[in-house]
């Protein structure tokens, strides 16, 4: 089997309250969320913007009846300039710092925070 590119190629983070959620991670990473249309039975799902052939993975908030946000499970890591900022505008967003910047040695560092409906994400960067 080859080898085409990054392992990952999509990642949801499941919600609660949707409205909340996309003010909470629209406000910590200063992204646009992009409605997403027929997700199915009750649900729905907004796309962090994303750059067509660009490095890393693209991937939504999703509200549906068959799953709930929460900790434990799947960690997911956004990538960021410097993991204290975006950590900082997440408490200040209505989440909180679990974990506060970190040293990883030579792969940069980390910090983790929980956010509006009771997910725990990883930041990371190099400085």
């Amino acid at each position: 089997m080859e080898n085409s590119g990054n392992p990952v190629g999509w990642f949801e983070l499941y919600v609660s309250d949707m409205e909340r959620a996309r003010t909470f991670y629209s406000a910590v990473f200063g992204r646009e969320l992009i409605a997403l249309p027929e997700v199915g039975e009750g649900g729905e799902m907004y796309a962090f913007s994303w750059v067509e052939g660009a490095a890393g993975a693209a991937g939504a908030l999703v509200r549906h009846p068959m799953v709930r946000p929460g900790m434990g499970g799947t960690m997911v890591y956004f990538s960021c300039a410097d993991v204290a900022d975006e950590a900082e505008r997440a408490a200040q967003a209505g989440g909180r710092i679990i974990r506060p910047k970190m040293s990883i040695g030579q792969y940069g560092h980390i910090a983790l925070v929980e956010d509006t409906e009771g997910n725990t994400i990883g930041l990371h960067s190099m400085r």
